[in-house]
């Protein structure tokens, strides 16, 4: 660990971290400022970045909210992080995803490293000719109903390094700031907003009810959310 920091976060964490966020593209968030904005001085942002990461100073900024249409009429709120921010977010992805990653299905591919809806339509091709029936469904509010208490259990089940804790606490936080200057204070996670360790972490728990049909007690299950009853 750096003299004087109180987390052993390295610079190239930080900079692996930017580099997978700009392959991701995407806008700005409520500062405004675009990727070839932020590139301008790139050395000094990532350095902030990285200072106040590791002595534990680095707070997110508020997250622009975005309504989009959905097919029955209704809105879905995105959340539209910084890119600072979002680089921040993948340092901690980037940490904490490895550990959780191992424990999911083969037959998984939503939101995991090297898997894409195209790996599934594939998959899902195959098994067409094998089987005569397809269950679909989704779950109503699923991003807007997550306890950010036991979210917080199941992160702690799975690392005790405090940095990550720590700030996946500050980004769950985070207040929506929405077009007309409305702040808006969620206890619910927004899908961008959201790390995708969280999403990784509900999807575990749901596979587990439903590939082995079974109560939330089960063993695998209580790995996940270990005081959950």
């Amino acid at each position: 660990m750096q003299e004087g920091k109180s987390f052993q976060i390295s610079k190239h964490q930080i900079l692996h971290a930017y580099k997978c966020v700009k392959a991701n593209k995407g806008a700005g968030g409520i500062d405004g400022i675009n990727f070839e904005e932020y590139e301008k001085d790139l050395k000094n942002n990532l350095y902030k970045l990285w200072n106040r990461m590791s002595s534990g100073s680095y707070f997110p900024k508020p997250v622009k909210g975005v309504e989009i249409p959905k097919k029955n009429g209704k809105m879905r709120l995105l959340g539209i992080p910084t890119i600072e921010d979002r680089i921040a977010q993948m340092v901690v992805r980037l940490t904490f995803e490895p550990i959780v990653e191992p424990l999911f299905y083969d037959n998984s591919f939503g939101y995991r490293p090297n898997r894409s809806a195209i790996d599934a339509v594939g998959i899902t091709r195959e098994r067409c000719w094998k089987m005569p029936w397809l269950i679909e469904f989704d779950i109503v509010g699923l991003f807007d109903n997550i306890d950010h208490t036991m979210m917080m259990k199941a992160v702690k089940w799975h690392t005790d390094e405090k940095w990550v804790i720590l700030y996946i606490e500050r980004f769950l936080k985070a207040p929506i700031v929405m077009n007309d200057g409305v702040l808006k204070i969620f206890s619910a996670v927004t899908e961008l907003i959201s790390l995708t360790v969280f999403i990784l972490l509900i999807k575990l728990s749901l596979e587990e009810i439903i590939i082995r049909g079974v109560s939330p007690e089960c063993s695998r299950l209580v790995q996940v959310f270990p005081n959950h009853r």
